[in-house]
């Protein structure tokens, strides 16, 4: 193959797939039934807000019980 012929295809038939697969991964990423999705994904970091999460990651029976050790 030449340079020629693969520049003519890149410039033609690849740029349209790869437009094509660009255009598919947006519809893709808003279509109606993600919101769910993508509300508790961003939704992630503030799971914890009303209870912390225990710090030395000894919870039983819903008390924390952190025995003031660090790393």
């Amino acid at each position: 193959m030449d340079y020629h012929i693969l520049r003519e295809f890149a410039d033609s038939w690849a740029m349209l797939a790869l437009f094509a697969m660009f255009i598919g991964i947006v519809f893709w990423a808003f279509r109606p039934g993600s919101r769910k999705t993508h509300e508790d994904t961003a939704n992630i970091p503030f799971r914890h807000d009303d209870k912390p999460a225990c710090q030395g990651g000894g919870c039983q029976d819903g008390r924390c019980h952190d025995d003031g050790a660090t790393l």
